[in-house]
């Protein structure tokens, strides 16, 4: 139960840093455009190294091979449902444009049928 539970809050931290690698720039716009392209690839690399330091030790605790509860399908569904549902709090939090509308919640249907069927034995 412990490895379970530390692989997905592991994974939650990173997907945390993987947005904000990916998005950050353009949610946080108005305080980075004085930097180039280089610049925010840079600092987005930067932040991104934080997200590899939660991700990889949330496979290895989380992977049936190394003791863990989840086979690596079942990590990977897992890491899409975090990713996504990390992605709507941000999108909604900083990025006021974009709303959440009916076919996104359709989406997150699917991947909750996708973890239903991953996790059938």
């Amino acid at each position: 139960m412990f490895r379970g539970l530390a692989t997905i809050l592991l994974l939650i931290v990173s997907n945390a840093f993987m947005t904000l690698a990916w998005y950050g720039h353009i949610a946080f716009k108005s305080h980075l455009q004085r930097f180039g392209l280089y610049a925010i690839v840079l600092i987005s690399w930067l932040i991104a190294l934080f997200e590899y330091c939660f991700q990889v030790p949330a496979n290895r605790i989380g992977s049936a091979e190394f003791g863990g509860p989840f086979s690596i399908w079942e990590l990977k569904v897992i890491q899409e449902v975090v990713s996504l549902s990390v992605f709507t709090v941000f999108a909604l939090v900083f990025m006021r444009s974009d709303s959440l509308r009916w076919n996104h919640l359709a989406g997150f249907l699917c991947l909750i049928l996708a973890v239903y069927f991953i996790f059938r034995k």
